[in-house]
């Protein structure tokens, strides 16, 4: 496949990975804020363990909740309304999230806007990646699409700095106020920069604007020569092509096919599934509270903070290696790998803590931190859903993601108060099972278009880039002009 992504793509890319910096930051900006202790202090939360056990729980609880409303939201608006418009109305409600939780007066009005924050990010990152993927060409949409996990960490290790940062303010409000003030940033520049943002040409095409979405094709390609424009008429073709087929076999059943039909089952089963397997690793329990494992495992200070911080930076680093090599590896390879590491690294981690958490043995504890950076090392090492239903699928794979952190961050303060260490080894176990099916269930798509993607599955592709000769130019001069005006558009 002759063309690659241009500078085009990357201006697109560069936007979108807002929506996963949004995501990332109020994700990851709860971590360092409960590990304050003016945040403890405002809130009433010292002194009574078990009490800001709960708090704890329904901190991150309540945000994985509303993750899971956003992101069925999004499967709704993002098929209805586009991929533009549900992107700003995600970035407005992260907005509005944020600013509740910076002004909260109290803690129910903090919970109430943990929830709306929770909202607006789960509708962001079940889009981002869609987007992302609708304007990627298949032999770079592993290096494009994967910024967005890379962007998702970054997030991570900024709210990760800036709350070591205000953790030395000697205003109490600030030091906890500042870091979550900053979550409403990133959607606010999203917004700004959107007009920059073409609607997606797939989405277009199922609501028949043909021009509207060769004129994005062709630009995304770079169609200003032989080669950019011969491999723009072909996408361009094989896209107008399947959503006819695609259109005409979703008005057969509709929704209901989503659940009736085996291989759209198969497809939102395994998207469910992948993304519940990336959690049950247990990378959130870890990093939500990495402040208190720190601890126990005798750091002091702002110690547990910076390495929280840094945690997350070698996440972000390790991410980008992930997204570098996964055009060449392969998604299956890349995640079994990164699955094998974590489980192992998280046994490590859970026999350090066992043996050594709260005595004075510096060794023991030290490589108990060692092992957590091993661990993120692994993890930070949507694509499977014809057009029709990206979005629908898109959502119901986030479920997973937001249902399995919802029980896992939920239970966690309780759990490691009680069973202490023994909570992780249920992550080591499940993820042993989890990379059996994955290996044994999951197909590889690298270097497929999203359209051929279908064949994997058992359903029909009108149109293999390798068959696309001479009728793809004639469909486009019957459908959105002459060739002339074609040359026009890709030099436009």
């Amino acid at each position: 496949m002759g063309a690659t992504y241009t500078a085009y793509n990357l201006r697109i890319i560069a936007v979108l990975t807002l929506g996963s910096l949004t995501f990332g930051y109020a994700y990851s900006v709860i971590s360092n804020t409960l590990g304050q202790p003016s945040f403890s202090a405002y809130f009433g939360l010292a002194g009574d363990d078990a009490y800001a056990n709960a708090i704890s729980g329904a901190v991150n609880g309540l945000f994985a909740a509303g993750g899971v409303f956003g992101a069925i939201h999004t499967g709704w608006m993002c098929e209805s309304k586009g991929r533009k418009l549900t992107m700003n109305t995600a970035a407005a409600i992260s907005i509005i999230g944020g600013a509740v939780q910076t002004g909260s007066v109290h803690i129910a009005m903090f919970l109430v806007g943990r929830f709306v924050n929770g909202w607006g990010i789960g509708m962001m990152v079940t889009l981002i990646p869609i987007y992302q993927a609708e304007i990627s060409p298949p032999n770079a949409r592993g290096l494009l699409v994967g910024q967005h996990g890379t962007w998702i960490v970054t997030g991570y290790a900024i709210a990760g700095w800036v709350g070591v940062g205000a953790y030395y303010s000697p205003n109490d409000a600030l030091q906890w106020r500042l870091p979550i003030s900053f979550s409403c940033l990133w959607p606010l520049m999203l917004i700004a920069l959107s007009p920059w943002v073409p609607e997606s040409p797939r989405w277009l095409l199922t609501r028949g604007r043909r021009d509207d979405a060769w004129r994005i094709i062709a630009k995304l390609h770079g169609a200003a020569d032989d080669e950019g424009m011969n491999y723009a008429r072909e996408e361009f073709y094989q896209m107008s092509q399947q959503v006819q087929v695609d259109e005409a076999a979703w008005a057969q059943g509709g929704n209901r096919q989503l659940f009736t039909r085996r291989s759209y089952l198969e497809r939102m089963w395994m998207g469910f599934f992948v993304q519940y397997a990336s959690q049950t690793t247990g990378a959130m329990v870890i990093y939500l509270y990495a402040v208190q494992l720190y601890q126990n495992l005798g750091e002091t200070g702002s110690i547990p903070l910076i390495l929280g911080a840094t945690y997350v930076t070698v996440a972000a680093i390790s991410n980008l290696v992930g997204a570098l090599i996964m055009d060449k590896l392969g998604r299956i390879k890349l995640l079994i790998i990164g699955l094998s590491g974590c489980m192992i690294s998280l046994s490590l981690v859970t026999a350090m803590v066992a043996e050594f958490a709260g005595t004075t043995n510096q060794a023991g504890n030290a490589m108990g931190v060692f092992f957590t950076f091993c661990f993120i090392t692994f993890y930070g090492g949507g694509e499977i859903y014809p057009t029709h239903f990206r979005s629908q699928g898109m959502a119901w794979s986030i479920v997973g993601t937001f249902l399995s952190t919802l029980a896992y961050v939920e239970a966690a303060p309780t759990a490691l108060a009680n069973i202490e260490w023994r909570y992780y080894i249920i992550f080591v176990g499940l993820t042993l099972i989890n990379i059996i099916v994955l290996w044994w269930w999951c197909p590889e798509t690298k270097g497929l278009s999203l359209e051929e993607i279908n064949g994997k599955f058992g359903d029909e592709v009108v149109v293999h880039f390798a068959d696309a000769s001479e009728k793809e130019r004639a469909h486009l001069e019957a459908t959105v002009g002459r060739g002339e005006e074609l040359e026009d558009i890709g030099h436009g």
